[in-house]
């Protein structure tokens, strides 16, 4: 269990601050994240990778020279936002280019990918590479579906090194993806994590039992088995991943990677085991890591990581590194970092706003106080949903990311700001506050949908019907997802498309909007017939029939509420 906190929701912000601290001679902090501590030349590409916090040491325990240059902390199990990773790129930007990494979960997916626009928009040259190495979450058919697990360190690990031999940003890219094509992972447990604060742990496995194939963000594993000696279980996590070794292959790189609780004794043991089986199928094991780098919290268990190797990852895998948690070679010699670093934000500026736009960003902010009003009070129910198959934060998530959303708007408002500018300082700050997936979808649909307003005039019923296409087309081309694969996209693409019909048939918006509500309700409790296909749900998918989607379900509630507000501010 996770003991040691004053407040759960400043855990993750507190245990940066005091890994910070600690590891001065490595990393400096800045605002949702950490940086190297140490000059930097101009020029080179900066590898830059981040994820959910409660995994140390990923992924600040990771920054250093031959590895990363920089590491964006989300809150525990939760994407860091857009505004955090986009922040932390330009710290760590030299000229060269950066390159992101992380695992390929939807909320990272979509938090990473909109910062890399944005950065590009900035004319920063941005290269991303999810890491997809746990061969228990997808086929080898569909590679790019496998989440990303203790591969993460392996893949960062080639990446860095040939960032700090000069190289490219198309090398440095290229060199990632190979690595992360070449690398496998396969994990158990025998005990589920705690979340700080929480009463007990997000899944248990029964007693002699261990959990097969399980996440790093409380996913209980894809089936259970009885708990094996460290032979057979040597064998059974070399199995899995030796199934899909490359021909031709006779040299490997191996990571044996202890999830929070597990002693490293145990570790040792389980080595001398895996060490054999790898020797009996006639491959040389080269550089073996053994310990701790991708935890989840306090959980009890364990993965294997194989990178399979050739001369040119081979020689990027010994290169020296020198960083908490790996320190490799010669230390490469670097002098401290003498530039300040300046991370205070002030007061956000608008441009001068029309009075039509000013009061229409008026009425925004209004009705995202009814939203707001609408998800507190629906947090606990949400979560439930959210616990059957995935681990239960997403009405936290959304009365957080809708509370921050609220006050953003307010502040325009008061700061004379115009509709456009109101919606989209609303959807940064719920996308900032909220994190996860979640956070990135819905601060992802609010500044699409200011981009069909305007800080020069009122908002028309037309700007609002073009503004849902737009946050619909943002959604599903940043985080892939289909209606079918059971995501707030089968709620939304209904209601857009009814908003877009009815309007085109002449009704009035209103109507159009209560409309589209009963479409988008109706969709949402549907997709309890569904099984997911994207998230962190998917290895879960049967205990996920008969259960609706939580964001499915909390899209059609913001639905509702907007359309009861906009109804009681027309006849105002």
């Amino acid at each position: 269990m996770t003991t040691i906190f004053d407040a759960p929701e400043d855990f993750a912000t507190t245990a940066l601050a005091g890994f910070a601290a600690i590891y001065a001679r490595n990393v400096r902090l800045v605002k949702g994240g950490v940086v190297r501590s140490t000059k930097v030349p101009r020029g080179k590409v900066a590898v830059v990778i981040g994820g959910g916090s409660g995994h140390y040491p990923a992924f600040a325990g990771y920054v250093g020279p031959g590895l990363a240059d920089a590491a964006v902390a989300g809150d525990v199990f939760a994407s860091p936002s857009t505004a955090a990773v986009a922040r932390v790129c330009r710290h760590a930007d030299q000229g060269g280019g950066v390159l992101l990494g992380f695992g390929n979960y939807a909320g990272d997916v979509l938090n990473f990918g909109v910062a890399a626009e944005r950065l590009r928009s900035e004319g920063i040259d941005v290269r991303v590479v999810p890491v997809t190495d746990d061969v228990a979450s997808a086929s080898v058919e569909t590679p790019a579906k496998r989440r990303g697990i203790a591969g993460d360190l392996v893949v960062f690990k080639i990446a860095g090194a040939a960032a700090e031999a000069g190289k490219s940003l198309d090398e440095v890219e290229r060199l990632a993806r190979l690595a992360n094509d070449r690398t496998v992972s396969f994990g158990v447990a025998f005990g589920g994590c705690t979340l700080p604060g929480a009463p007990g742990p997000l899944f248990a496995v029964p007693k002699g039992q261990m959990a097969l194939g399980l996440g790093i963000h409380g996913e209980p594993g894809i089936s259970e088995e009885k708990t094996a000696t460290a032979s057979d279980l040597a064998k059974l996590l070399t199995g899995k991943l030796l199934a899909e070794r490359p021909a031709g292959t006779r040299k490997v790189a191996v990571v044996l990677n202890g999830l929070g609780s597990t002693k490293y004794e145990e570790l040792f043991v389980l080595w001398t085991a895996v060490a054999k089986e790898l020797a009996d199928a006639g491959l040389e094991v080269v550089d073996p890591e053994c310990g701790e780098f991708v935890t989840s919290l306090d959980m009890q268990g364990c993965s294997l990581t194989l990178l399979w190797l050739d001369e040119e990852l081979e020689a990027l895998w010994r290169a020296p590194a020198d960083a908490p948690v790996l320190r490799k070679g010669t230390i490469i010699a670097a002098e401290p970092a003498t530039d300040e670093i300046v991370d205070a934000e002030g007061p956000q500026s608008f441009g001068i706003a029309s009075e039509g736009s000013r009061a229409s960003g008026k009425c925004i902010a209004g009705l995202i106080g009814t939203i707001a009003d609408a998800l507190r009070a629906a947090e606990e129910e949400l979560g439930r949903i959210d616990a059957i198959a995935g681990d239960g934060d997403h009405g936290q998530g959304m009365r957080r990311g809708s509370a921050a959303a609220l006050e953003a708007a307010n502040a325009a408002v008061a700061a004379g700001a115009g509709a456009a500018s109101v919606l989209a300082a609303a959807g940064d700050a719920w996308a900032d506050r909220a994190g996860g997936t979640s956070g990135a979808i819905w601060g992802l649909a609010l500044r699409s949908w200011s981009n069909a307003f305007s800080d020069d005039e009122k908002v028309s019923d037309t700007a609002v019907v073009e503004g849902a296409r737009l946050a619909l087309d943002g959604i599903t081309r940043l985080g892939r997802a289909q209606v079918g694969d059971k995501t707030l996209v089968d709620a939304l693409v209904p209601f857009v498309e009814t908003l877009e019909r009815v309007v085109a048939a002449g009704k009035p918006l209103i109507d159009a909007w209560k409309a589209a509500a009963k479409a988008a309700q109706d969709a949402a409790e549907a997709t309890s017939s569904l099984t997911p296909k994207l998230g962190r749900a998917r290895p879960l998918a049967e205990k996920s029939i008969g259960h609706p989607d939580a964001g499915a379900i909390s899209l059609a509630l913001v639905a509702r509420v907007a359309g009861d507000f906009l109804k009681v501010a027309e006849e105002v």
